[in-house]
């Protein structure tokens, strides 16, 4: 019996290595390349930036502080598939501020064949992660479209999936309504133009399509810019620095938690909307957000970025400076979350000799403290730590969060 045991294992384990890799296409923006580095240019040896021929054909429309390729969240989650062992293709389509409807339509500036990224090939599973605003109720003053976000996520959930033609897009059929003339009254009584509703924005086929593909939702964090306490900030067009004002930013959240609430029912509506027309629809929402406050409520990161404490308080910092994007720490836990989410593995489990944390500079201590909250997040179950080690493992990262934050205050002086 034994050695039969080990017979079959060792013809699994040949099978698995003749085996095609899975590939996996990550579809977003700056969300997902990861905005600065050392996270926007991470394993962009081990990642295909589908994004970086176009680039280099018409950089019209593309930021200066942003040169490809990138590895982003994409390229963290390669290194994590490396150590676990796992045989993985990683690939990008990104472009700053994109939209799944810009993804779609191809409606960006530069002209890049961003929906024939999409349809370049049969891919075992695709990730989408919507502009940030686009998913929340509509307000003044902000990119919020949730009938959009809902209505081209699923048409590229339907364009992934089936080889048919998509049919007519139009902006109006985003819009709930019986007929037509229905639905192009509720587009324009959401403040959208009458041609811009009305517009055929055509019909496309993927020959690529495939029902096994698996397809994902990356759930977006709350924006501590968009939160009350916030302060505007000005961005150098060629370097990307950040630059914090004394003026107090126009805010529409009060706390964290509703505007990730609102992010999550959004994400949600979407997943719904897929699944009841009778495709395939959506296998998950990968919980990202929700990731972001767990790390927050937990203890582990720093909920008010402006606050006189944040460089001081010992916690992670999960923004970057202009509120908006994630930091390394940020896109760390992003691709944790992702990463439990696509392969049904614990992030827990990459553990203290993870690869990816020591690359960007990332302590043993924090590494270990953003697994246990995806993983959590997650519902792994796994040992509580006995106290004394929970709390050795707290206190390094709060002397070490303290050291480096001292560093980025002398690094910005």
């Amino acid at each position: 019996m034994r050695r039969l045991l080990a017979v079959t294992l060792s013809a699994l384990a040949l099978g698995a290595a003749q085996a095609d890799p899975i590939s996996v296409l990550f579809v977003g923006n700056s969300y997902t390349f990861g905005r600065v580095d050392p996270v926007m240019s991470y394993n962009t040896a081990n990642v295909r930036d589908l994004t970086a021929p176009m680039w280099l054909a018409s950089p019209d429309g593309s930021n200066a502080f942003e040169p490809h390729p990138w590895g982003g969240v994409a390229g963290i989650f390669k290194q994590f598939t490396v150590q676990a062992g796992l045989d993985y293709d990683v690939a990008l389509s990104t472009r700053n501020a994109a939209s799944l409807r810009g993804h779609m339509l191809n409606s960006n500036p530069a002209g890049w064949d961003m929906r024939g990224n999409i349809a370049s090939q049969t891919w075992n599973k695709v990730v989408l992660q919507e502009q940030s605003d686009e998913p929340l109720l509509r307000r003044d003053g902000l990119a919020s479209n949730p009938e959009y976000f809902r209505y081209y996520a699923d048409a590229i959930e339907d364009f992934v999936h089936s080889s048919n033609p998509t049919g007519t897009l139009r902006n109006r059929d985003a819009f709930a309504g019986a007929t037509s003339a229905e639905r192009q009254a509720a587009c324009i009584a959401a403040g959208i133009s009458s041609g811009t509703c009305s517009i055929d924005r055509g019909s496309y086929t993927n020959s690529f399509a495939s029902a096994a593909t698996e397809m994902f939702l990356y759930q977006t964090w709350a924006r501590p810019n968009l939160v009350d306490g916030a302060f505007v900030t000005l961005t150098d067009e060629t370097t990307g620095a950040v630059t914090r004002t004394g003026n107090a930013a126009t805010t529409y959240f009060s706390d964290l938690e509703s505007m990730t609430a609102e992010l999550k029912a959004g994400y949600q509506a979407a997943f719904d909307q897929a699944r009841a027309d009778g495709s395939i629809g959506f296998s998950a929402i990968a919980p990202v957000g929700e990731s972001f406050l767990r790390a927050v409520t937990s203890g582990v990161a720093t909920r008010d970025m402006y606050a006189a404490d944040a460089l001081t308080d010992g916690l992670i910092d999960l923004w970057f400076d202009d509120g908006t994007h994630a930091s390394k720490y940020g896109s760390y836990l992003s691709a944790l979350t992702l990463f439990g989410t696509l392969t049904g593995l614990d992030p827990a489990s990459l553990g203290a000799g993870e690869i990816a944390a020591q690359e960007l500079g990332i302590s043993v201590a924090q590494a270990l403290a953003l697994q246990r909250v995806a993983s959590d997040q997650l519902g792994f179950a796994a040992p509580v730590p006995e106290p004394e080690t929970y709390a050795m493992l707290l206190a390094g990262l709060g002397l070490l969060g303290v050291a480096a934050r001292r560093r980025r205050r002398l690094q910005q002086a």
